[in-house]
């Protein structure tokens, strides 16, 4: 099982990934089941999985991060935990996204936002 954060391949079954400790689960968002990695729909209720989950090859928050910054991060891990820090927080609203997603598979909704996402996420990364 290929870890979504460090793209580490870990045992069949593990929970955590044995390089960085992220959890290897998920769990539906409807009725809490556990998933294996590839579900696209939950096997107790139905749910479909979000995109992004379902999607390993994906743009996953992780993988965003550029590599020395998640190294920098994974190295100083117990020096950051708890630590207090004045942030910025970014909120972007793609007017109308959501009627246009609606008609769209989910594959052809991810491609027309990757886009929009990179450009965002260079920014946020350059500042």
């Amino acid at each position: 099982m290929k870890c979504v954060r460090c793209q580490s391949e870990n045992r069949i079954g593990a929970k955590f990934c044995e390089q960085c400790g992220t959890a290897i689960a998920r769990a539906c968002s409807s009725c809490g089941s556990e998933l294996s990695v590839t579900a696209k729909f939950c096997t107790n209720c139905g749910q479909a999985v979000a995109l992004v989950a379902s999607m390993p090859d994906s743009r996953a928050p992780q993988s965003c991060t550029p590599k020395y910054m998640a190294d920098k991060i994974l190295k100083n891990r117990n020096a950051l935990e708890g630590e207090r820090k004045q942030v910025t927080v970014l909120f972007v609203d793609i007017v109308g996204s959501t009627s246009q997603s609606e008609n769209l598979d989910p594959e052809e909704a991810h491609a027309l936002m990757e886009r929009a996402i990179e450009v965002m996420v260079e920014q946020v990364h350059h500042y």
